[in-house]
């Protein structure tokens, strides 16, 4: 294969998120990008050095999608209304992309190349959070707990985990309400 010209590293992650869009993370090889956007293997070493590098550009790049989305989602919104538009954009996100979701790092904030994304995700969580008067330690932990709630369900949704027949949608409002009551209401 030739060397395609124009060949960026923004345009392998590009090829490398499609993959992941597809066919989930396990099918992210570097032979794979490598045929996506026709050039050899080899000629990938320009732009990432290793498949474990071609992952972190591919974390960034998903962590700025996550921190897009969600910022649309609670942009002109406080209190209550801005954590529940928060929670679902992030239940929908996982709904939407659960493969590329697979990629997002599960602390970037410890890694030199993701940490920036990581920060601005963490960011708009503070910000939602704000109303609430949380600050330092509690807004650590308020972010955690939501984290975790969203996470765990989206997950396990996406992996088709919820066999029972009562709605899906029922038991996320119930936890969002929770999250909600925990925090202490409407400011």
């Amino acid at each position: 294969m030739a060397v395609r010209a124009g060949l960026t590293t923004a345009k392998v992650v590009d090829a490398a998120l499609g993959l992941v869009d597809e066919q989930g993370v396990e099918g992210l090889t570097l032979a794979a990008v490598a045929a996506r956007t026709g050039v050899a293997t080899p000629s990938l070493y320009k732009h990432v050095a290793s498949l474990a590098e071609l992952r972190a550009h591919l974390g960034v790049r998903v962590l700025e999608d996550m921190t897009s989305h969600f910022t649309g989602a609670v942009l002109g919104r406080s209190g209550e209304d801005a954590v529940r538009a928060l929670m679902h954009a992030y239940r929908a996100y996982v709904q939407q992309h659960p493969k590329r979701y697979a990629a997002a790092p599960m602390d970037p904030l410890r890694d030199d190349l993701q940490k920036a994304a990581g920060q601005k995700l963490v960011e708009v969580m503070y910000a939602t959070l704000r109303s609430y008067g949380l600050e330092g330690s509690d807004a650590v932990h308020a972010t955690r707990r939501l984290r975790v709630i969203v996470h765990g369900f989206a997950s396990i949704e996406s992996g088709g985990g919820f066999g029972l027949p009562e709605g899906l949608d029922d038991t996320y409002e119930q936890l969002v309400r929770l999250y909600l009551d925990d925090l202490g209401g409407k400011p």
